[in-house]
């Protein structure tokens, strides 16, 4: 079906009058340029009354799903308890929220709670170059770790710009903004994923107080550490005497309770949690070893470290956050096993797809997370994903999926997830409209046959892959 967007258009013409490009965060920026009005469990509809199945999920955060009726409840409940900012001394329910994280996170023990991801994370660097007494930083090319000025470069860098792989070395800092002071552009050093080696050349020539990374690589879709990449980075922070920072605003409570310290059993100094922690409402954790962590009230002033908001620990955000561990928690935390049968099934009816079609993809998944690459292998890092993608079959292939009903975030390489609301005959649904859009798709890279292979093949009408064929593939 090919979806309207006339009162989305109306709605956006309105708010550019008052909003500069019409949207409150440029990369909400894209195209189609829809307006959504509702969101319920898997589904979001728009201004139009198009109705979608939401893979996008705001960049990650509904886990359990668009006002999950629990999470919604405990909000309602603290409001009509006469629940308020009060703005003096804590409160019960942030004493609550941070026991909860130091029980259930290796990472943490202790925390303090923020509003949105960027300011855990630039809280989390500022620490760390009190700690250590040093200002150089090192980020990871191709990773988003927030808007400040550390870590506001070398996001998804053209190979045009970004020239040869660089290992070991680093790269050129590349602004993903305007206003970031040449002064502090070199104290920032961009190296790639898994490389090792490159972290080390840093570290061997720069007076380094921290390395901040996600433990997946999940802002260009789901690129997995190598084995040894993360307990590597563990002994080179620990022999170079820098605090390791992962940037788990993602990776968190997605894929586990305790976080990716748990799910690889490397324990990083400090480590930022937001989007899924709350379901959608805004909440971020700073969590980190108590003797770094209590230098935001070191009682000498010259080395306390300024942490401050007067939102933070908001009780809407705070009692949602407090929901939904709970209710990962239940019952064994079975919602992971349940997402993760319904990321298989995905992944399986995807690979069955473009096997079928002998398209050369891939799909990379951790869970509840995954993103197809049109390449013949899983990235090892952005240069390798820049070097081998077909990033415009990508855009367009989401592009024709929201025509469809299904609602990717339209910028190829980004994460979809799944969530605990979505069904079994969503995840059936969906592979229906993959295939569908796959077989019409013009300029699709055709997967190299084994040599083995050489008998006839049927030939297949685009448009022509079935339910019926769908599940016959699965068999």
């Amino acid at each position: 079906m090919n979806q309207q967007y006339s009162e989305s258009a109306a709605i956006l013409e309105h708010n550019r009058r008052f909003i500069p490009g019409g949207v409150v965060s440029i990369n909400r920026a894209v195209r189609p340029e829809i307006v959504f009005v509702r969101g319920d469990g898997a589904y979001v509809w728009d201004a139009d009354g198009n109705r979608y199945i939401d893979y996008h999920a705001a960049f990650g955060p509904h886990f359990l799903g668009h006002n999950d009726p629990y999470v919604t409840e405990a909000v309602i409940g603290a409001i009509r308890d006469g629940q308020s900012l009060f703005g003096s001394g804590t409160t019960v329910h942030e004493g609550r929220l941070a026991e909860l994280l130091c029980e259930h996170v290796p990472a943490a023990e202790s925390v303090q709670l923020l509003n949105t991801g960027s300011e855990a994370t630039y809280q989390a660097i500022r620490l760390a170059r009190a700690v250590t007494g040093r200002d150089h930083v090192i980020n990871i090319q191709g990773g988003y770790n927030g808007w400040h000025n550390d870590v506001s470069n070398n996001l998804m860098t053209p190979l045009e710009q970004l020239g040869p792989r660089r290992s070991p070395g680093e790269y050129p800092y590349y602004p993903i903004s305007a206003g970031v002071p040449e002064d502090h552009q070199r104290l920032i050093h961009s190296v790639n994923f898994n490389d090792l080696a490159s972290v080390e050349y840093v570290c061997e020539r720069y007076p380094v107080s921290s390395l901040i990374t996600e433990p997946i690589l999940q802002n260009v879709g789901i690129v997995h550490p190598q084995p040894g990449y993360l307990s590597g980075l563990r002994d080179l922070a620990d022999k170079y005497k820098f605090l390791l920072i992962f940037d788990e605003v993602k990776t968190g409570f997605r894929h586990s309770v305790g976080g990716c310290s748990k799910l690889f059993g490397v324990l990083p100094d400090l480590a930022v949690f937001g989007k899924a922690i709350a379901n959608g409402y805004p909440m971020a954790a700073l969590g980190g070893k108590k003797e770094y962590m209590d230098w935001f009230a070191d009682p000498d002033l010259k080395r306390r470290v300024l942490l401050a908001g007067t939102y933070n620990s908001h009780p809407a955000p705070t009692v949602a956050a407090i929901a939904t561990i709970e209710r990962l928690l239940m019952n064994g935390g079975e919602v992971y096993e349940r997402v993760d049968r319904l990321g298989d099934r995905m992944q399986t009816g995807m690979e069955a797809i473009v096997r079928e079609l002998d398209v050369e993809a891939t799909v990379a998944r951790q869970g509840s997370a995954f993103c197809l690459y049109f390449m013949d292998h899983c990235p090892r890092d952005w240069h390798d994903l820049a070097e081998h993608h077909l990033f415009d079959l990508d855009n367009r292939m989401r592009r024709a999926l929201i025509d469809r009903g299904i609602y990717p975030f339209p910028v190829a390489t980004k994460q979809w997830s799944i969530s605990v609301a979505h069904t079994e005959a969503d995840i059936d649904l969906t592979l229906e409209q993959i295939a569908a859009t796959l077989s019409e798709l013009e300029g699709l890279p055709i997967r190299a046959l084994a040599a083995e292979d050489d008998s006839p093949r049927q030939e297949q009408a685009p448009g022509k892959v079935t339910a019926h064929r769908l599940a016959s593939m699965r068999r």
